[in-house]
């Protein structure tokens, strides 16, 4: 099979690239390499460096035709999109219109996307299941959701679109440079580099964690699906506070981390977890790796770097 899997030289753009390579597919990426890292592109994928935002960009695939697009490039942060909401506009809306139209245009019949759980906002209670409203606190998030509106459009000329809202992916091979982007990510990079855990916010907030191995096996799921436009919860229905988190990490490393709770982030979420029931019916798709297991992986990894 052919894809266009944009983001490669992300987290988990490259993980996607990765399994599908590995199952003997051919793999094209597009990455402007602005969060991404070269490196992180697998060896066999074809890698066009370039904005996916860029009509030109998209042009210069020169009408190659796919089996499917699965679209996970963009800003992936909801503070960063306060800094800049035009750029977040382009990097994850423009971007998807232009990838849906070139759907169309070459006959690609499958289109999946990262959105995020940030398209739900807070709720109380806090469980969301794909029923619950949608009231974003971000720009970001405001750009997601107008992605799935688009791709539910673009569902209607014959592409199987699927939108995975993705809770709080997290895993080997994630960005511990980006200190503004992945919870988990950012508070182990400090505790690595600095012997000290800054927070902002309560350390009462809370998140599900999905595992990003897990997350490869709901967008490998969702190429199974042949039309009509859905969009599933990719979370493991269970809520993690900032405090176990930061514990989590604090008891797995072999020197003492002094943790600081100060200061908020605009946009943030206090805390919601999902339900996964759809996605299992649906895809038959569930999560295989606990909180506790995840991160003992991720943090076995990190202290490699």
């Amino acid at each position: 099979m052919n894809y266009l899997v944009t983001g490669a030289a992300g987290f988990i753009g490259g993980a996607i690239a990765q399994r599908l390579i590995a199952q003997g597919n051919r793999v094209t990426t597009i990455d402007n390499l602005f969060t991404g890292v070269k490196e992180r592109v697998p060896q066999e994928c074809i890698f066009i460096n370039g904005d996916v935002s860029d009509s030109a960009v998209i042009d210069s695939l020169k009408k190659e035709k796919f089996d499917a697009i699965i679209h996970m490039a963009g800003q992936s942060s909801g503070e960063v999109s306060f800094d800049n909401p035009v750029y977040d506009l382009h990097t994850n809306t423009q971007s998807t219109i232009l990838l849906l139209r070139y759907a169309l245009e070459t006959g690609c019949k499958k289109f999946i996307y990262a959105s995020s759980m940030s398209t739900y906002g807070d709720h109380n209670p806090p469980i969301c299941s794909e029923a619950t409203q949608t009231i974003p606190k971000s720009f970001y998030a405001v750009g997601k959701l107008a992605s799935e509106n688009y791709m539910r459009i673009y569902s209607e000329y014959g592409i199987a679109c699927t939108a995975l809202r993705f809770f709080n992916v997290y895993g080997i091979g994630q960005n511990m440079d980006n200190l503004r982007q992945g919870m988990a990510s950012i508070y182990l990079s400090m505790a690595l580099r600095n012997r000290h855990i800054h927070v902002k916010g309560s350390k009462e907030r809370f998140r599900d964690f999905v595992y990003i191995d897990d997350v490869v096996n709901a967008v490998l799921a969702s190429l199974e699906r042949e039309s009509g436009y859905e969009y599933y919860n990719v979370c493991t229905g269970i809520p993690t506070t900032v405090e176990r988190v930061v514990e989590k990490i604090k008891e797995s490393l072999p020197f003492d981390v002094s943790v600081e709770y100060s200061g908020s982030t605009p946009g943030d979420q206090f805390g919601i977890y999902g339900s996964n029931d759809k996605i299992r019916e649906d895809l038959g798709w569930s999560p295989l790796n606990s909180f506790d297991d995840g991160m003992a992986k991720m943090i076995e990894w990190a202290r490699t770097l």
